[in-house]
This record gives structure tokens, C-alpha cells and sequence, in this order.
């Protein structure tokens, strides 16, 4: 039995395993190359570290560069060359200091003031008197500072980064027969296939998606059944179930039986591409609250330097001053709100919540008010068949089967669920020998030799005279139904409230939200059967979008956060204070006008993305008040005289690792209360 070195096609570039699978000759003889093969796979493994290693040190070459200084002033040390060693770290510690002092004159022009002012003034004073292992200590704070800081935000962005590079590249297109022009053909079970560009796949084609493939584009399953991952895209960590006819979400992960989808759409307007989008969008954005970490450093450097200065008059010692200045550099400063941002964003891409801008989670932090739409928002967004109230001698089976059978003809929202709720009901769907709709008004079938006429009660009058209406309760609507010109029955069908609504109001007052209130364009009795059935005490109804838009910019308690789905809902998620889209089913249109999309349809993610808002807030801020209580500490006993420049700087190296851990808390969900 051999082993054969293979490459997990789904894992990042740096992050691929060498897997090995046993395999066998058709005779079922071994091959003879396992150990061979093992040790090629070590040492590929090693020429992955070593570039690894090359890699990071064209990207950090300050780092490197401090290292080898400072090993080659220790041996200089050692070898009783002190002097030497002391003169090389003075020269490397000036080409620093002058390239520090650059970019900080370039900031200057641009009107800023450079935030690593502290740690220079530190270079220059621990060089001028003689510290010059303190001098390395403070430029490998620098440079190292760094590091940390791609790591931890690297670490922080993980889930963000998986989904761009999942992004399939390549489709196995069915083709009608062996040899067409530039086609490349392979045999399959299924049929003849080629693999293309997935930008190159047009409407209409046919897919052939492979066990453990990734779904290209969007499309329609045309096998039987399949069992697909969504979770990269809704957080659903349990495999779903699609039969021949669903849908089918591109980014999804095939199950163990491959399977054949009709692209219903291009790649460009697949629901993966759209989160990539939307992805990478939110990957480089930047947080005010790292701005206002910028202007905390320009009253820390002035406090700095006075109690280096104080330390110097009081003590008489030039080297007070540098001992100070040594624990004084603003990294924490830096460090700790882009990690704790960063964070943010991910834990709710794990979630199935993309934040589309870091600043977004600082609004979703301080939220007063969310206002909702009605339909496919706090309402399923899909009529359901309630109940059948048959007229005469029809039974209720009899009135909804014929309905069904002449709605199937019809392109109105209503008709797929009446038939859906036919075909529920285990009823046969009769065909129809002529079919013709009435725009506006409703269907007429011949079905089974019997005039059927399905429509608005007025249209149903106008072909059985004794029609009458049904009486209905709040959020119901009705379709009614003659037969060879008698009336039939009606059909009642209401647009149900999700079943997470009341349960999603009651976290978000636990989090702190003081109003929330409806906008929809329903009619009154509608609208506020809904509210008063949740609690919403505020519910505007019949509104077009520029009146929901001039309502939220009329609210005062804000921010405002606004959640809706559909293309009327785009102007006003984009003029809220922070807009919320139900990408999971709603339109393109909104989710590119949102500051947050939930990409599974799932109304409790709303309180979930407030919660992450304001966890990652207070991380940041708890670890940019961290570091300089840290600093602070450590200023106080360099100005005593108790914390030589050395240990100083080896301190605060490790001030700026508790400050990176501490942001890191972010991607966790911390303590809930429970609602």
C-alpha cells in the first residue's frame, strides 16, 4: 500500500496540508513508494517553512534587521569589543531615528502629527546617553509593533478572509457532444464535460458539480435531491437538504453525490460574489474610533514628555528622562482598536452578519432606535395558505384543489402558494385544457370539463352572482373561487409573522434600544394588527419610500438603525444611521445600500449584530485604556528611578501584547444575558 501527497484544494495557499491517502494498484498490490513519498511531503513541508520565513522578512525587514543588530552586538560584546558594538547600534539606531523623523515631517505636511513622536524623541534620548540597548529595545518595539499587528488582525480576520479565498474560479460546463470547438472533454457519469471560467458561464448551462465542490454560480438543482454546506455563507453549520427545482446559493459546499444545477444567473450577480464584494469592502475600512484613538495620543505625548521632564529637573539626570520616555510610546494606542475592530467584523461573519464598514459596529454600539419594515421583515414575506372556507355543496379539498389547478397558470405572487398549499395537502394538481388571466382581476381554466374562475371578489361577481365576501381578521387578505358560474368558497391566506420577531424585540430591549417602530406600505389594518400583536406602540403604514426616508431623518433618538429586504427599502436603509438588509432572500438594490447585511434569513441576527457592536466597543476601548493605565504605571516608577531603560523598554514590549490579547477578546461572544 502506497501513500499519495495531496493538496486540500480548499484551504488558503499558506494554510494548505499535505493529506495522504492510501491507495492500491488494481491488483490490489502495493506500489512501493509510501516512505518516498513521506519523505518528499517533509520536505516540501520544510521548504514551506524556510519561505515562510523569507517571506516575512522581505515584509518586516526592520525586525530582521534589529535582531541581527542586536545579535551582532552581543557577540561584539562578548568579545570584549563593547565599544564597537556600542557605535554600531548608535549608527543603526540614527538611520532610524532620520527615517522616523521623515515620515513624520511627510505627516506634518499632510496636517497630522505623527503619533510615533513619543517613541522617537525616546531613540534620540536613550542614543544621547548611552542607552543603546534601550535604543534597540524601542526600535524592535517599533518595527515589531508591527507585526503583531498584521498577526493579530490576520487572526482576527480569518472567517472575513475565508470567503474570498473559497471563491471557485473554474465550472465543469455539460456539453451536448464529444469534440466541439475548443472544448476539452472528459467522460463523466453524467454526461460530457469541459471546464470553463466561471465568469464565462452564461444563463441556461448546465453544471456538473462534483462531490466536495463548491457551487459556482447561483442556479436551479435539475437532480433529484442534494445535501449542501451553506454555513461559509449563512453560519447554518448543518448540511441542507434541496430537491430538483430549488435553488441553489453559489459559495455552498456539495455534499459526498455530485450533482447537476442550471445557472440561473451570471457570476457576477451570484449571491457569493455579492458577499465577496461586500467582503472585501469591509476588509478596508477603518473605524472613527481608530481616529479618536489617534487624538488620544496628542494629550498622551504632551503628558509624557512633562513627566519626563519633571523626572529630569527633579533628579538632575539627563537619563530619568529617557527612562521615562523608554514606557511612554503610544503602541498601545495603535495596536488596540484596528485588532478589536477587526475582530468585530469577523466574529459576525461567523455569524452570517457582514459588516460592510469597522465604523458601523461604533454606531450599532450607541443604537436608540431601529425601525423595521413589515413585509418579508418582521413577516415571513410569503402569503401562506391559512385556512378554506368552501361555499355551498363544495367541500374545502374540492375548492382548494380547483383553485390550484387554475392558479398554476397565473404569474400572481398568490398563486405558487395556493398551489404549494395543494400540493402540501397531498392533492393532485389537474391540468388545465385552457387557461387564460385577466390582469389585475384573476384566472379562468376549463379544469376536468368545469369552468373554474379564481380571482378578486368583484372579477368572481361578475361570473357566479351569489359571491359574497368572507369576513376576515387583521393581516388576512382573500381569494375567492366560482365553478360552472356558481360560488364556490374563498381562499384565506395572511403573510405570517416570523416566528423570531417577538423574541428579536425583546433582546434588542434588552440591549439597550428605547424605540422601535414600524414603516411599511401596507394598509392601516394590516400594519397595526401586526404591531399591536408585537409590541411596536409606533407603526407608520401606506407610505411610499420617500416618506419612510422622511421619517427617519425626522427621529432625534439615534442612532437609528432601519431593517428591510426589498428594493423599496434601499433609500432608506442608506439615509438610517445605520442600515440593516435581510440579504438572505431580499433584493440586490438594499443589500448594496445597507451597512450590514445578514445573509441568512434570520430576523434575530438583527439584535445579534447590536450585541456584536457593542462588545467589540467596549474591548476597544477597554484595551486602549489599558495600555496607557500600563504606561502610566511604568512612567511612574521610571520617574522614581526604579525601572532602568532596559527593563523599561522590555516592559513595554509587553504592555503591547496584553493590549493585542485583550482586543482579540472581540471575536468571542463574551457573557450573554438572557432574555
Amino acid at each position: 500500500m502506497a501513500y499519495v501527497a495531496r493538496f486540500r484544494d480548499d484551504q488558503p495557499v499558506r494554510r494548505r496540508r499535505f493529506l495522504f491517502y492510501a491507495t492500491t494498484t488494481p491488483e490490489g498490490k502495493d506500489q512501493g513508494q509510501g516512505p518516498r513519498t513521506l519523505a518528499r511531503g517533509r520536505e516540501a513541508e520544510h521548504n514551506c517553512d524556510v519561505k515562510r520565513l523569507w517571506n516575512f522578512a522581505r515584509e518586516y525587514p526592520t525586525v530582521v534587521l534589529t535582531v541581527a543588530v542586536a545579535v551582532v552586538a552581543g557577540v561584539l560584546s562578548l568579545a570584549s569589543l563593547a565599544e564597537v558594538a556600542r557605535w554600531s547600534v548608535t549608527a543603526y539606531g540614527i538611520i532610524i531615528a532620520a527615517i522616523e523623523l521623515r515620515g513624520m515631517i511627510r505627516q506634518l505636511r499632510q496636517g497630522k502629527l505623527g503619533i510615533d513622536v513619543l517613541a522617537l524623541i525616546a531613540i534620540l534620548a536613550t542614543l544621547a546617553v548611552g542607552e543603546y540597548w534601550a535604543t534597540l529595545m524601542i526600535v524592535f518595539m517599533l518595527s515589531g509593533g508591527q507585526a503583531l499587528e498584521v498577526y493579530a488582525a490576520g487572526r482576527a480576520q480569518r472567517e472575513l478572509s475565508a470567503l474570498l479565498v473559497r471563491a471557485p474560479q473554474l465550472a465543469h460546463r455539460l456539453i451536448g457532444a464529444k469534440g466541439e470547438t475548443g472544448a476539452k472533454v472528459q467522460t463523466e457519469a453524467n454526461g460530457e464535460t469541459e471546464d470553463v471560467a466561471v465568469g464565462d458561464i452564461a444563463i441556461g448551462d448546465r453544471l456538473l458539480v462534483r462531490s466536495a465542490e463548491i457551487i459556482p454560480v447561483d442556479g436551479m438543482l435539475t437532480s433529484a435531491h442534494g445535501s449542501f454546506d451553506e454555513s461559509s455563507l449563512t453560519g447554518e453549520s448543518l448540511p441542507v437538504d434541496r430537491v430538483r427545482g430549488e435553488a441553489v446559493m453559489s459559495g455552498a459546499l456539495n455534499g459526498q453525490t455530485a450533482v447537476e444545477i442550471t445557472a440561473t444567473v451570471l457570476a457576477e450577480d451570484s449571491s457569493y460574489q455579492r458577499i465577496v464584494a461586500l467582503v472585501a469592502e469591509a476588509s478596508e475600512s477603518k473605524a472613527p474610533l481608530v481616529r479618536v484613538a489617534d487624538r488620544y495620543a496628542v494629550p498622551f505625548t504632551i503628558f509624557s514628555l512633562a513627566v519626563a521632564g519633571v523626572a529630569w529637573l527633579v533628579s538632575g539626570d539627563a537619563v530619568r528622562f529617557a527612562e521615562v520616555l523608554v514606557v511612554a510610546t503610544p503602541c498601545p494606542l495603535l495596536l488596540a482598536a484596528p485588532v478589536a475592530f477587526m475582530g468585530g467584523m469577523s466574529r459576525g461573519a461567523r455569524h452570517g452578519i457582514i459588516v460592510k464598514g469597522a465604523g458601523t459596529l461604533e454606531k450599532l454600539s450607541r443604537a436608540k432606535t431601529v425601525a423595521f419594515d413589515k413585509t418579508g421583515t418582521l413577516t415571513a414575506g410569503q402569503p401562506t395558505v391559512s385556512r378554506v372556507s368552501a361555499a355551498g355543496a363544495f367541500s374545502e379539498t374540492e375548492v382548494l384543489g380547483l383553485a390550484a389547478a387554475a392558479e398554476q397558470y397565473s404569474s400572481h405572487v398568490l398563486a405558487a402558494s395556493i398551489v404549494n398549499a395543494a400540493r402540501e395537502r397531498g392533492l393532485d394538481v389537474l391540468g388545465a385544457t385552457d387557461a387564460r388571466e385577466e390582469e389585475a382581476h384573476g384566472v379562468v381554466a376549463t379544469i376536468a370539463g368545469r369552468t373554474v374562475v379564481v380571482g378578486k371578489l368583484g372579477f368572481i361577481a361578475t361570473h357566479a352572482a351569489d359571491a359574497e365576501a368572507i369576513t376576515l381578521a387583521g393581516g388576512q387578505l382573500s381569494v375567492y373561487v366560482s365553478v360552472d358560474g356558481v360560488f364556490a368558497g374563498a381562499i384565506i391566506l395572511s403573510d405570517a409573522v416570523r416566528d423570531d420577531a417577538e423574541r428579536t424585540l425583546r433582546e434588542l430591549a434588552a440591549l439597550g434600544i428605547t424605540r422601535t417602530l414600524m414603516l411599511t406600505g401596507d394598509a392601516g389594518a394590516t400594519a397595526h394588527h401586526i404591531g399591536s400583536g408585537l409590541g411596536i406602540a409606533t407603526v407608520h403604514h401606506s407610505l411610499l419610500p420617500a416618506d419612510k426616508v422622511s421619517i427617519i431623518r425626522s427621529l432625534t433618538e439615534r442612532p437609528v438603525v432601519m431593517v428591510g429586504d426589498g428594493v423599496n427599502d434601499a433609500p432608506v436603509l442608506a439615509v438610517a444611521d445605520v442600515g440593516i438588509a435581510m440579504g438572505a432572500r431580499g433584493a440586490t438594490a438594499a443589500s448594496e445600500s445597507a451597512d450590514v447585511v445578514i445573509l441568512i434569513d434570520d430576523l434575530s441576527r438583527t439584535a445579534e449584530a447590536i450585541r456584536v457592536g457593542k462588545r467589540t466597543m467596549a474591548v476597544a476601548l477597554q484595551s486602549i485604556w489599558m495600555g496607557i493605565g500600563l504606561s502610566v504605571i511604568l512612567m511612574a516608577f521610571a520617574a522614581g528611578g526604579f525601572l532602568p531603560a532596559i527593563i523599561g523598554a522590555a516592559l513595554q514590549e509587553a504592555v503591547d501584547l496584553a493590549t493585542i490579547l485583550n482586543s482579540l477578546r472581540s471575536l468571542s461572544d463574551g457573557r450573554r444575558a438572557k432574555v
